[in-house]
């Protein structure tokens, strides 16, 4: 199964952030994707094929 997962949703991830948050909004698309902790708002840029197989799953939708 096909996760699609679109700019400005928020997701979570497989592990959670040293902060202890397991949200985190995608702010950037492309070959890369930059997402941000929804808790103390630290971003990281994952390869795309790397994030689709840390993700758990989509929260929120836009």
């Amino acid at each position: 199964m096909e996760k699609t997962f679109a700019l400005n949703d928020v997701v979570e991830m497989k592990k959670p952030h040293p902060c202890g948050e397991n949200r985190w909004k995608i702010i950037r698309m492309g070959m890369d994707v930059r997402i941000k902790c929804l808790g103390c708002d630290h971003s990281v840029l994952l390869p795309r094929r790397q994030f689709s197989k840390k993700l758990k799953k989509i929260i929120v939708s836009s």
